[in-house]
């Protein structure tokens, strides 16, 4: 076990500062791996400073301005962090892109922060940008790192192009901790997203804070898959990487993240919870289809486990069961875990609440699953469970130097260096969000316990209110429908109905076997509203609601095999679903499920 070598944010200075002073202390110290056509490649930290200097020339030959913009649309790689660094290091602006974003939202992003220079990938992206770029005035560079053919673009390049073949990495631009650093555009579920601004010193005293709730060691291997456009990712899986000398594997992709897993052998995996609810509704399956003697065995391990886990945290007794521990762990818990690579030490779930099944199974066949709460606005962690101290249904007690408390309708009010400088030219939207003295409303209702800890419960904007005056938080039902590996993705609706109704996407893999099993042959038009369907599936939801007060009470589905996807308009780039557009879209098939009533 190595000794942390953690830099500081006074030690930092910006967060350029954070990467030469990396740079620095561990030259030779593999800083990145990534795949590239048939092999995972390495750059150790000496390689990156080389190539950060190739970019900080071409950049500077732009004649851009302290303070200009400058965007990112890539996918998670050594590139993201070499431009990023080398823009950084002459006082500009970095905006991230998300690379599966529709070209009008990135074309109204680049004209509101007036980007002028911006990145992506290749010629798949340039026929998205293509369409918008009209529209994109601001910009004087667009870069390709892949050789893109446009002749009637005069602003395009390719990077073999643009950049020079070596480089002497210069003084950087002179710039204070609190000035800004980046704009994140928050990809919102409804309206034109925001830019949040937030400053050098936001991103590292959030990151440093970070440690004190889990460590990070030289040692540690990421794997990395969120998109570095996500805030969560970018403080949490980059700068606070550089901050404690850790290596990042790159993922290929999200449908390649099991082989990834294996080959990769990660130590920390940073994660929104929908791959570790993928994960278990994997397992769930397989048992299911395994023995009745399995799933015995399973449910005994996890339950061993969990209890094994609460005895550890000083919560609970000890139990003549967990003598059983080591051959329950050779039997159950390393074989599932070993597919997660074998070695992981802490799996991070943010971004979204976990829920409490998922993350009780995990922990209980021995992955320390900690679970936190953050937004764009707070840089984004307010909150995190540690180790020692881990309520696994709860997102944690607050990080260093941050206050929270509860404010009107229970909403959670937060303070800190973590909060943002306020949303780019925005002072309306920034005066509604931050109070005078300086506590963000983070539209998120909560509790807090008697430990400290705080239980998200709901979001204001979100609550459901039916006809009757009933109150719902819709995301905490559709969290518990999702447990079942029948359906892939899940909405609640009844805002001023009678009773609650669900809007379902079906996983196509499970949904035709238990047509098959119905009765219902699952190529017909007519087999997502056949009755038999119908009725065993309202079934099925009210068993994973069982748990719920009575409000929770679903009377019609509507089924769907079409997914919502950002292409079409229904998921935010974070893949949030956009309630107002899924109701739009199916206003009529809604409309029938009260019909009568």
């Amino acid at each position: 076990m190595s000794k942390p070598d953690v830099i500081s944010p006074e030690q930092a200075g910006t967060l350029y500062g954070l990467f030469v002073e990396r740079a620095n202390r561990t030259p030779d110290k593999i800083a990145y791996q990534y795949f590239d056509k048939n092999a995972w490649l390495s750059l150790s930290w000496r390689d990156m400073r080389a190539a950060v200097a190739r970019w900080q020339a071409a950049l500077n030959k732009e004649g851009l301005q302290r303070g200009d913009r400058v965007a990112i649309m890539l996918r998670n790689s050594p590139q993201w962090v070499m431009f990023d660094q080398a823009a950084m290091s002459l006082g500009l602006v970095v905006v991230p892109l998300y690379t599966v974003d529709r070209p009008d939202n990135i074309a109204y992003i680049v004209n509101n922060a007036e980007v002028k220079v911006l990145l992506f990938e290749n010629a798949e992206q340039w026929q998205a940008l293509r369409t918008v770029r009209e529209q994109m005035t601001s910009v004087v560079r667009l870069i390709s790192l892949e050789k893109v053919n446009d002749s009637t673009e005069a602003r395009l390049c390719s990077s073999a192009d643009y950049l020079p073949d070596a480089a002497q990495l210069q003084a950087a631009v002179a710039v204070d901790i609190r000035e800004l650093a980046s704009i994140i555009y928050t990809s919102g579920t409804t309206g034109k997203p925001k830019g949040v601004m937030l400053s050098h010193h936001n991103m590292l005293s959030n990151a440093h804070a970070a440690l004190d709730t889990f460590t990070v060691r030289a040692d540690d291997l990421y794997l990395s898959f969120l998109p570095l456009s996500h805030t969560f990712e970018r403080t949490c899986g980059y700068y606070l990487q550089v901050m404690t000398g850790a290596t990042v594997a790159y993922a290929r992709s999200i449908p390649l993240l099991s082989e990834d897993l294996l080959t990769v052998k990660p130590t920390i995996m940073v994660s929104v919870p929908r791959i570790y609810e993928r994960v278990y509704s994997a397992i769930r399956t397989k048992l299911e289809e395994g023995s009745p003697l399995k799933r015995k065995l399973f449910h005994f391990a996890v339950e061993t486990g969990w209890a094994k886990f609460l005895h550890d945290q000083g919560r609970g007794g000890w139990k003549p069961g967990f003598l059983l521990w080591p051959i329950l762990q050779h039997l159950v818990a390393r074989k599932i875990l070993d597919k997660l690579g074998g070695r992981l030490r802490v799996a991070i779930s943010g971004g979204a609440a976990l829920a409490a099944e998922i993350s009780r199974v995990f922990v209980g066949l021995g992955l320390s699953v900690v679970q936190g709460y953050g937004l764009t606005e707070t840089s984004p962690i307010v909150t995190g469970n540690s180790l020692e101290n881990n309520y696994p249904d709860s997102v944690g007690q607050p990080i260093r130097d941050v206050q929270i408390r509860l404010g009107e309708n229970k909403a959670l009010l937060v303070k800190g260096p973590n909060v943002m400088m306020g949303y780019w030219r925005n002072e309306e939207a920034t005066r509604a969000m931050i109070d005078a003295d300086g506590w963000l409303n983070t539209g998120d209702t909560a509790r807090i316990s008697e430990t400290g800890h705080v239980y998200i419960t709901g979001r204001i904007k979100e609550i459901i209110v039916m006809s009757n005056g009933e109150k719902i938080p819709p995301g905490d039902m559709e969290q518990a429908v999702l447990h079942d590996p029948l359906f892939e993705q899940v909405m609640v609706y009844g805002e001023g109905r009678p009773y609650l109704v669900v809007v379902a996407v079906m996983n196509p893999d499970v949904w035709l076997h238990f047509a098959e099993e119905t009765g219902v042959r699952p190529d017909m038009p007519e087999a997502l509203t056949d009755s038999r369907v119908q009725g065993k599936i309202l079934k099925r939801i009210a068993l994973n609601l069982r748990e719920f007060p009575g409000y929770a009470k679903v009377n019609r589905v509507l089924l769907l095999q079409d997914p919502w996807s950002i292409e079409n308009g229904l998921l935010t780039p974070t893949l949030k679903i956009k309630r107002s557009k899924v109701t739009e879209r199916y206003a009529e098939e809604i409309k029938q499920l009260y019909e009568g009533h």
